[in-house]
């Protein structure tokens, strides 16, 4: 989880995208409430059970806005009722809820809009600063890790960080907020079954989980794999002639075979866990809906103490809920992906480079007089390749490196071009 912060540094420079996309969806968040309880008026007046009131609302203080609310709208389906009719307010009724869906889905669409330039905007810094750091890094970081393996981690593994990003901002910035104002709605409309809902949702929650924890791990083996594959697939187009000279078809053919029938099983079983997670989430909220339409169901037909429409209503409302619910547990489950790959690109962006010019180093403008080798000695990691060794080049002059294979000839031109220091000596 650390590693995967670390990338919101990314966000700063489009923070304005993340502010508009944070203010349409707390729009969202409150219209997507409304939008449910834009239907009890509507249904009161087609059951009949709208309040009559005949003298116009005064508003006193904030305190008593829901109360001056719920009495202004009735006075006006009472008076609107009792001068064009019952079908004049129940025209007014469906134009209110239209109204209330439209706005929550335009707010929706111009959120996802301004996280998705904030999203790109973020994947394409990220792939500059990885990009640039690779063709900074020493020869040497190259030895160690298989092309195919960095490529993964250059691409596979970004677009992983990418997605979760984006599921993780959306969900921070919209999903509690739907949570928080549609059981505002709930508790407005009746408080025993919202608490009844606080009391039976956490423990659906747990359940759900429970099937992600392994994620991270899997989908951090899965990109490692991937990795493994892509490399074996460099190394065999880069290396074709040499496979064919000795007749190595067959071998690299099963090593490749094997590689796949791995990443298949665990591809697999990520999949299931990832996949069971929508409808684990949709049957435990069917669960939660069901037992709450049976206490619901007895508050409106044993103790009369609910109406039909706002049953209704509050049958939406806490329906509404399982989508931003749903939506929360998937982002966790990216979220556990994301932090997998987060690790393996912050690898690269960890890496340190450990050739650095001296403070007092001197710019050479050009090749003038020799290059001499003063008592080097070098050695990859424990294995010493060339030890005390002295040469004088002068400009202009040829001289021919001649040694078996292994000792160090390569190593001297590297050496030269500063691909890795010297242990020991200068040049």
């Amino acid at each position: 989880m650390d590693n995967f912060k670390r990338f919101l540094k990314y966000v700063f420079p489009y923070k304005s995208y993340l502010i508009l996309s944070i203010f349409f969806n707390i729009l969202y968040s409150l219209f997507s409430a409304m939008s449910m309880v834009s239907l009890m008026p509507m249904l009161n007046v087609l059951f009949g059970e709208s309040e009559r009131v005949c003298e116009e609302p005064v508003y006193k203080n904030i305190e008593n806005l829901g109360g001056y609310l719920k009495d202004s709208l009735n006075y006006f389906v009472t008076t609107n009722t009792e001068t064009n009719g019952p079908q004049s307010t129940l025209t007014w009724m469906v134009l209110i809820v239209l109204l209330t869906f439209l706005l929550k889905n335009l707010f929706s669409f111009l959120s996802i809009i301004y996280m998705t330039f904030l999203n790109n905007g973020v994947l394409k810094d990220i792939r500059n600063d990885v990009y640039n750091k690779v063709t900074n890094l020493p020869v040497a970081f190259f030895s160690e890790k298989r092309k195919g393996d960095l490529i993964a981690r250059m691409t596979t593994d970004i677009a992983t960080i990418k997605s979760a990003f984006m599921g993780v901002l959306m969900m921070i910035g919209r999903e509690p907020l739907t949570i928080v104002f549609t059981l505002v709605a709930m508790f407005i409309i009746s408080w025993k079954l919202t608490i009844y809902v606080l009391i039976v949702i956490p423990i659906s929650g747990w359940i759900i989980s429970l099937i992600g924890r392994k994620i991270k791990n899997q989908a951090g083996n899965l990109f490692a794999l991937e990795g493994r594959l892509i490399s074996i697939i460099e190394e065999t187009l880069g290396g074709i002639k040499i496979i064919k000279n000795f007749t190595s078809e067959d071998y690299f053919n099963k090593t490749f075979v094997d590689s796949t029938n791995i990443l298949n099983k665990l591809t697999n079983k990520l999949s299931i866990r990832t996949s069971s997670a929508g409808p684990m989430s949709e049957f435990m909220g069917i669960l939660v809906i069901s037992s709450l339409l049976w206490y619901a169901g007895n508050l409106v037909l044993v103790e009369h103490s609910l109406k039909t429409s706002a049953f209704l209503a509050y049958m939406g409302l806490a329906y509404q809920i399982l989508t931003p619910a749903k939506a929360m547990a998937k982002a966790n489950y990216a979220l556990n992906a994301g932090n997998a790959a987060s690790n393996r690109v912050q690898y690269i962006l960890d890496a340190v480079n450990p050739l650095k010019d001296k403070i007092d180093a001197k710019v050479l403008d050009g090749f003038n007089k020799e290059i001499k080798f003063n008592n080097i000695s070098f050695k990859y990691d424990k294995n010493t390749v060339i030890e005390n060794f002295s040469l004088t080049i002068p400009k202009g002059k040829t001289v021919a490196l001649v040694g078996e294979s292994g000792s160090g000839k390569s190593t001297l031109a590297n050496l030269v071009t500063r691909f890795y220091d010297t242990t020991k000596g200068n040049i």
